[in-house]
């Protein structure tokens, strides 16, 4: 087990909706930019409903629990989604809610988090089972993995913008789903021109939103921080033209690799 900067804990930020009937994970694959439908008892996936547009509506865990499929989002965006999620049921036979008995949790047991192995595991435990902890978005930022509240936000960025690709976000052989047809066209035309990146700020990370210049280009903003860390959303045809340094008002700025 890969060795966590964190210890078990709740993530207070997230919620839980529960779906129940025959053909839970079939809904949820034509919807959602990950594959489902085959999804092993205890297995999870991490992908996206996304607009028509293409633009990630919510990023969310799913897990095969056996009878149930239960869903890992944001908390402040669940009731957007229960929404969203009724209305695609129309006249499907399944029971679909918020749980509130139930809470999530990361640290090394459960399931693997579908995104990279060093981020350990995510589990559902029961309210109450867990108080909420420090060094999950040390960790978190440090591999460059984006928050859905804090750096993805809702109808804002396209799935390749936030590296899906690159972490098992989307299935490239799947079936259609809601706004396939912008997705497919980015991955085969590589006209993805914005990644989130990590970068390095000194003497500290400056606020969300900041722009990052070179010159007078604006290069890109930052997003979450935790000290000299931070995840920026960054141009990548402005960023590889630029050649003066990059900076957010007196902050320098090292984009990572």
């Amino acid at each position: 087990m890969t060795n966590l900067s964190f210890s078990p804990q709740l993530r207070p930020d997230r919620a839980v909706i529960s779906i129940r009937g025959d053909g839970a994970l079939a809904f949820l694959h034509n919807l959602l930019t990950c594959d489902v439908a085959d999804l092993a008892l205890g297995q999870a996936a991490y992908g996206a409903l996304l607009s028509p547009q293409g633009k990630i509506q919510h990023d969310i865990f799913v897990l095969n629990a056996g009878d149930i499929v239960l869903i890992d989002c944001a908390a402040e965006q669940r009731a957007a989604l229960l929404q969203k999620l009724m209305l695609y049921k129309l006249r499907a036979k399944l029971e679909i809610m918020a749980r509130d008995d139930l809470e999530v949790a990361v640290g090394d047991e459960g399931y693997p988090d579908p995104r990279a192995t060093e981020m350990g595991c995510r589990f559902f435990a029961a309210k109450g089972s867990f108080k909420i902890g420090s060094g999950y978005d040390d960790q978190r930022i440090a591999l460059g993995l984006a928050d859905s509240v804090l750096d993805i936000g809702s109808n804002i960025l396209f799935p390749h913008e936030v590296n899906f690709d690159r972490m098992n976000g989307v299935s490239f052989t799947k079936g259609c789903y809601v706004g396939q047809e912008v997705v497919s066209r980015m991955q085969h035309r590589g006209t993805a021109r914005s990644r989130i990146v990590k970068i390095e700020c000194e003497p500290i990370a400056p606020p969300k939103g900041t722009a990052i210049m070179s010159g007078e280009k604006t290069i890109g903003e930052v997003l979450s921080s935790v000290g000299t860390h931070a995840l920026a959303l960054i141009r990548t045809d402005r960023f590889a033209e630029s050649t003066l340094p990059l900076l957010a008002g007196s902050i320098k700025i090292q984009v990572q690799k």
